[in-house]
């Protein structure tokens, strides 16, 4: 049987994969074994990543959220759980932009908590 040598077919899925590579460091945008092997390691990453994204933002949000319900006299768990009884229906990514770009709304719905509270 004749040997086949991929002719343009290679060297076109070889270029591609070494496009994707570009500004990776050393023989990772080198080599195309090696380069590979990074881009496919790149694209797990990512995968993984978009999803981690998410998780990171909510716990921003919870840190930021828990920062400013203690300056007004709660921890985060009592003013959720006040927010709840109040049946104020805010979520996490709102609350924390209250809580760092308007600290006197952020304080108002904290009151309101704090009063279903008690």
């Amino acid at each position: 049987m004749a040997r086949v040598k991929g002719g343009y077919v290679a060297r076109r899925r070889r270029k591609r994969v070494l496009k994707l590579a570009k500004g990776y460091v050393g023989s990772k945008h080198r080599l195309f074994k090696t380069a590979q092997g990074q881009v496919m390691k790149s694209f797990l990453y990512a995968y993984r990543d978009r999803r981690q994204k998410k998780r990171d933002f909510r716990k921003l949000w919870i840190t930021r959220i828990n920062a400013a319900a203690r300056i007004n006299g709660l921890s985060y768990s009592r003013l959720m759980h006040g927010l709840k009884l109040a049946e104020i229906d805010m979520n996490r990514k709102m609350l924390a932009e209250l809580a760092v770009n308007d600290e006197q709304a952020f304080a108002s719905i904290a009151e309101a908590a704090k009063a279903k509270l008690n």
